[in-house]
């Protein structure tokens, strides 16, 4: 399993360079900042939370409050200019029982606040990482810094059934909560899923390796991703096949909201690992399958990039350090983003050329882009004072440049390895507007990242008017329109239109049916909302049936042959609505 180095890490001064103009495809990358220890050092893992303020939010694991060795880590805010402030130092409480050392990044939640989590510290100080230092923190913080813990795991020390130490981030679902993973703990000591309230109610939805040899994975170590089906995807570094990795090579599974999970995919099933193993996060394309990154394996053992569809089929797209001095980088630890050009961008921890960086003969790291059929193009390759071994994920921010933090390099305060940088790339990709949550059902409101947005003269929903408030230049709240459907939404600015990088999703639901039974070739009647763009309706388990769009609000189907008793389910451009009541299919 992949374990965490730690560094020694001590403080001071705060760097703004100019902008380094790269020859090819006119892109330009900035340093914007870089961590002298006291203000945090060495993000891990983070990926950049843009905030409805426009500016940048992110965590360092060491640094900051030095209550723990090397510091506990930090919440830190950056501007585009790279203005970098810390707004938050860990184990400033007695014990740690505020968290300590955030090895993921933030998500921003709909009500405006940042959520996260601690890999150590929390109100039960168990011994999980050998300082009797507490397993892990959920924590939200607003913008200006007002930190609230709202779950210390490892209640029942030393089982921990509800998990400990996390490693990954929050994703927050279409319900309103929060889901994650930690890295060890659960029923079975491998690691849990599980759903968090914004009010802190933890439910724990799945241990791992709770089948024969962990045939259904083990430690994950990313955060999961809401997909357009309303089920959630991710994986671990470990478990699966145990033939050809010790404790097995990883996996990628989906689980349900509810928890019901099924592993997809198990990764090396050859002893030379063509397909990778340690797999990192996922990101679902614009396709609907699923893109992300492994640590290791392949032809040179120094990790892939890959495509895996909803159904499991899993296609190597590209393997690291195959160019001559690992030009395309080497070891990618975290995973992709697609950005509007359509294309993904990711890191490479390694690579890029082998000089000496960082006390290794290995590379800094790279950024760089592979296209959805696996052609990879290095953007920079980065020297030591911009930073060096990338252990982070990239975000595009609506003013459309690519920002990024980096595990090292950069000062010298925290010795050799550097205490990080962030940095941005403009790839003269144009600016847009994003959503705060997606999707969201008729009548519900939503949030809109942009710029310029003040003086917004309308807002529509796949062409339709939406009604909207301005909140401030960088955020809108808008309310789903009646009849409105899934795609993009456009914002009209005194400076001109922007249009959402994604589609907007509008959910369906279902009311009621009528009849409540029948037997086979049965005509029902499904009443609704947002039913205009269905694609699929089906009777008990899932059997698809013929169907007729009526309107926005009624649906016709024919109950199928084969079709058992249970709920009627509408499957649109939006996502899942089921029944809540069952259909009986008499004889």
């Amino acid at each position: 399993m992949t374990k965490l180095s730690v560094w020694k890490a001590a403080c001071v001064v705060f760097v703004f360079c100019a902008a380094t103009p790269i020859a090819s495809r006119a892109q330009t990358f900035t340093l914007l900042a870089s961590f002298e220890g006291s203000d945090g050092s060495h993000p891990y893992e983070v990926s950049l939370a843009q905030g409805r303020d426009g500016n940048f939010y992110g965590t360092t694991v060491l640094g900051g409050n030095n209550n723990c060795t090397n510091g506990c880590g930090t919440v830190f805010r950056v501007t585009p200019a790279g203005a970098l402030k810390t707004i938050y130092g860990f184990c400033s409480q007695t014990n740690c029982t505020d968290g300590a050392n955030p090895y993921a990044g933030l998500v921003l939640g709909d009500d405006g606040n940042l959520y996260g989590t601690t890999y150590a510290g929390g109100a039960n100080p168990n011994d999980c990482v050998g300082e009797s230092f507490g397993c892990g923190t959920i924590f939200k913080i607003t913008p200006e810094g007002a930190l609230t813990t709202l779950y210390s795991f490892c209640v029942a020390y030393p089982s921990c059934t509800d998990g400990d130490l996390p490693y990954a981030g929050l994703t927050q679902g279409s319900d309103g909560s929060f889901y994650g993973t930690t890295g060890f703990g659960g029923a079975n000591g491998a690691g849990t899923i599980f759903k968090v309230t914004s009010l802190g109610k933890l439910t724990t939805l799945y241990s791992f390796c709770a089948r024969t040899n962990c045939s259904d994975g083990s430690f994950p170590q990313a955060a999961l991703v809401q997909a357009t089906d309303g089920d959630f995807y991710g994986t671990n570094v470990e478990g699966g096949n145990a033939a050809n990795c010790f404790g097995g090579c990883g996996t990628v599974f989906k689980i349900t909201a509810r928890g019901n999970l099924t592993t997809l995919y198990t990764f090396c099933g050859r002893p030379e690992c063509p397909d990778g193993f340690e797999p990192q996060g996922l990101v679902e394309g614009a396709d609907r399958n699923f893109y992300g990154v492994t640590i290791d394996g392949a032809a040179v053992d120094n990790g892939t990039a890959f495509k895996i569809t909803p159904s499991g089929e899993l296609t190597t797209l590209h393997s690291f350090c195959s160019q001559t001095n690992c030009a395309d980088g080497a070891f990618p630890y975290v995973g992709l983003i697609q950005a509007t050009d359509g294309n993904f961008y990711g890191m490479t921890g390694e690579g890029g050329n082998l000089m000496p960086c960082g006390g290794t003969s290995d590379g800094c790291g790279t950024v760089f882009e592979i296209s959805p059929q696996g052609s990879l193009t290095t953007l920079h390759v980065f020297d030591f004072t911009e930073g060096f071994d990338p252990q982070d994920g990239l975000l595009q921010a609506t003013n459309g440049s690519l920002y990024g933090a980096v595990w090292g390099g950069g000062s010298n305060n925290c010795g050799l390895p550097g205490c990080g940088t962030v940095f941005g790339l403009n790839m003269g990709f144009g600016p847009f507007v994003a959503f705060v949550r997606n999707p969201a059902e008729v009548g519900k409101r939503f949030g809109v990242l942009g710029q310029g947005l003040t003086g917004t003269s309308s807002v529509s929903v796949n062409g339709t008017q939406a009604e909207f408030a301005v909140k401030s230049d960088t955020f809108l709240e808008v309310t789903v329109p009646n009849g409105g459907t899934t795609g993009l939404v456009t914002v009209t600015t005194p400076t001109g239109t922007l249009t959402s990088n994604v589609p907007f999703r509008v959910l369906p639901q279902v009311l009621s049916f009528y009849p409540p039974s029948g037997a086979v070739g049965t005509m029902v009647t499904i009443t609704g909302v947002s039913l205009t763009q269905t694609t699929e309706v089906g009777f008990g388990d899932h059997v698809p049936a013929e169907f007729t769009v009526n309107s926005d609000t009624q649906v016709t189907a024919t109950v199928p042959s084969g079709a058992k008793t249970g709920p009627v389910g509408v499957e649109t451009q939006g996502g899942i609505a089921i029944s809540s009541a069952g259909f009986t299919v008499t004889p």
